[in-house]
Formats: structure tokens, C-alpha cells, sequence
């Protein structure tokens, strides 16, 4: 089995557009439309205030995921543009760069981390779940879209 392997790159790098148009193509697939229009700025990738992770498989970018701050606090990050090319799924990917973020936001000071995904994500679900995150009230561009699911744990 290879080894993951995360490395930090900026939001708007190439590969990690190339990932993140996959995810948004994804969720164009499952919800309809552009996938998501939560405004996001590359800058907010961009440490302190984010980072943005890209996982390698033998090299090739398959994944991906980042924060960025949520809220005035600065306690909180908000995980963002997690995906996983389908070929790969079920090697941990996912988990890896999911455990990455929390580290990288733990170690930028963040107390907290929350997200939002909709019903249509069983997969997404289902990880965020076993990783801890419980149900938290609805924020965030989506909040009152139906089917938006927000979570969060402390980190």
C-alpha cells in the first residue's frame, strides 16, 4: 500500500484548483448547479488566518481539504473543499488530510473546528461522525438551504 503523503499548498496553485473543481463538480452532480457558492477568497487560505492541504498517492494530487477562520474570536476554523478523487476512496485519504487540517488549525491556535455539508454527503457524513463532529446549529452561506447539516468538534 503507498503512502500518503500532505503537503501545504496555496488554495489557488494549480493542483489544488484541479481538486477543488472536482469537488465542486461532485456536488454540482449530487445538488445541482456550480456545486457551491459560498463566496471564498483564496487569501483565507493562507496562514495564520488558514492553510490549505493537498494529499499525494505515488505522487499524483487525489485529495484535498482546508481552513480558514471562522468567526471574530479567532478560536474557530471553518474545514473546507475536502474531497477525494473517487479512484482512491477507501485508502484513507480522506481521513489523513481530515486529520491534517485539525493539527494545522491546532497549531494556528484554534480551539474548535465546524463545517458544512449537505444530506447528500453520506460519505462525508459518515467520516465526519466517526471523527467526532457532532450536529451543531446551521451556519454559513447554506444555513437555511434544506438538507445543510453543520458540525463540529473541539479540537
Amino acid at each position: 500500500m503507498s503512502e500518503i503523503e500532505i503537503r501545504e499548498r496555496r488554495f489557488d496553485a494549480p493542483e489544488s484548483q484541479a481538486l477543488i473543481r472536482a469537488a465542486l463538480a461532485d456536488l454540482g452532480a449530487r445538488y445541482g448547479g456550480s456545486g457551491d457558492e459560498t463566496p471564498v477568497d483564496a487569501a483565507e487560505f493562507t496562514p495564520p488566518d488558514g492553510v490549505f492541504l493537498v494529499a499525494y498517492l505515488d505522487g499524483r494530487p487525489v485529495g484535498c481539504g482546508g481552513w480558514r477562520s471562522h468567526g471574530g474570536d479567532g478560536d474557530t476554523a471553518e474545514l473546507k473543499r475536502m474531497y477525494t478523487d473517487p479512484a482512491v476512496r477507501g485508502r484513507g485519504v480522506a481521513r489523513s488530510v481530515l486529520a491534517a487540517v485539525e493539527r494545522s488549525a491546532r497549531d494556528h491556535g484554534r480551539k474548535q473546528i465546524v463545517l458544512e455539508c449537505g444530506d447528500r454527503q453520506p460519505e462525508a457524513i459518515a467520516l465526519y461522525t466517526s471523527a467526532g463532529y457532532e450536529r451543531i446549529p446551521n451556519f454559513g452561506f447554506y444555513k437555511d438551504a434544506p438538507g445543510c447539516l453543520s458540525y463540529g468538534r473541539t479540537l
